[in-house]
């Protein structure tokens, strides 16, 4: 899976402009897929080039023109030979919180305790943000793409849940050691 994948699909829904398609990669995908805004543009231009979309500059009065992308038949038989592929192992994405917290015995308990409060209010935002997206639109979604979410719901719930465990196990160690050293 790449960007290509990701954009071929999104316009085999409906025509789209470059701005929608950075919209959605920054909403709900970005839950499962991470992608750069630089890399965006760059393979718009090259699905034009290669024959897998058009561009068609709309006319606005008062405002810049609008370039609307849509799928060209070439470009939906590209992206159906992604989707019949075999599937690719899913990858976890680098995490900087994960090699911190994982050498954390270098900095103490209170600089851990500090990670994981900033890490499990990241989550819970992102938690909420994305249940609240599920419930507004959950009656427009393919059963697919409901389990799509509902995987992602369910991962952050994990994700909370462990930080809260460990949150407890590390404050309490904590307050055990100052206790021990007063």
């Amino acid at each position: 899976m790449n960007s290509q994948d990701v954009i071929l699909g999104m316009l085999m829904k409906e025509a789209l402009t470059g701005y929608e398609i950075k919209q959605l990669l920054e909403d709900v995908f970005s839950y499962f897929y991470g992608s750069s805004y630089g890399t965006i543009y760059p393979t718009l231009t090259r699905l034009e080039k290669e024959g897998l979309v058009t561009k068609e500059s709309v006319l606005q009065e008062g405002k810049p023109n609008k370039n609307v992308l849509n799928i060209t038949d070439k470009g939906r038989e590209c992206f159906k030979a992604y989707l019949l592929g075999p599937l690719e192992e899913d990858s976890t994405k680098k995490s900087d919180f994960m090699m911190r917290l994982y050498f954390g015995e270098f900095v103490g308990y209170d600089k851990v305790i500090a990670w994981l409060k900033q890490v499990q209010e990241q989550a819970q935002s992102n938690f909420n943000q994305l249940s609240e997206r599920y419930s507004l639109h959950r009656d427009e979604m393919h059963p697919a793409q409901i389990i799509c979410i509902q995987i992602g719901i369910n991962e952050y719930k994990a994700k909370l849940e462990t930080i809260a465990q460990g949150l407890f196990s590390i404050e309490k160690l904590a307050q055990e050691k100052k206790s021990s050293v007063n």
